[in-house]
């Protein structure tokens, strides 16, 4: 069992961390301007599908070999970099499709369906770096090795849960202006716009940062 003190400690830990915007949060922010309430949340929810992808690698030992190689470390950062610009390019090429979706009060990426979305928003999760060395270099250090890897699963639950409220709150207050901008085809459009570039400045971000290391 995780003592409370251990517990509180983590959670405080795990607060501090996620409060300070990430990949993750811009992600969401981003594909909610471009795409509305609905890809927003389902974004959000993938991103803690991915993200507790990672405690389990950790808990499983994969994770500290990718937080330990550098070559490891670049391939799975540039992968996750690569595919937010594609997405912010492919959002920025149909902004001005985004008219008709929203006097439908539908998406214009609907089509692409929940599950896409959701294994979006894995992917993302699964290649964010601050994710990353957050639950191979600090998890650990609250874990009880003697009592395995469940430990470290249960313990992981928590910045998961944290995360999966505020990058949703990130989400819907993001939708929400969107929406504001739906009363004109021009802003919605500029709007759809700034949610791809968002996604392209996130990915160049991201390709271009180190280690804390």
């Amino acid at each position: 069992m995780v003592s409370t003190d251990r517990f509180l400690a983590f959670a405080a830990m795990s607060l501090l961390v996620i409060v300070i915007p990430g990949p993750s949060v811009l992600f969401v922010i981003g594909r909610a301007l471009a795409h509305g309430r609905r890809t927003a949340v389902m974004t959000a929810l993938g991103n803690v599908v991915g993200s507790y992808l990672l405690v389990a690698a950790v808990a499983f030992g994969i994770g500290s070999l990718v937080e330990r190689s550098l070559t490891v470390f670049l391939v799975v950062k540039l992968a996750g970099a690569a595919y937010l610009v594609l997405l912010g390019v492919r959002a920025f090429r149909h902004r001005k499709e985004m008219k008709a979706s929203a006097l439908r009060q539908e998406p214009a990426a609907a089509a692409r369906g929940d599950l896409r979305t959701v294994l979006d928003g894995a992917l993302v999760g699964l290649t964010n770096p601050k994710g990353l060395v957050f639950f191979a270099a600090v998890l650990p250090q609250f874990v009880d090795h003697s009592a395995g890897r469940v430990q470290m699963l249960v313990l992981g639950l928590i910045p998961i849960s944290i995360g999966l409220v505020t990058d949703t709150l990130w989400g819907l207050t993001a939708s929400a202006a969107r929406s504001w901008f739906a009363g004109s085809d021009r802003r919605l459009s500029l709007i759809g716009g700034a949610g791809g570039c968002t996604l392209i400045g996130l990915g160049v971000t991201v390709a271009v940062t180190g280690r804390a290391d």
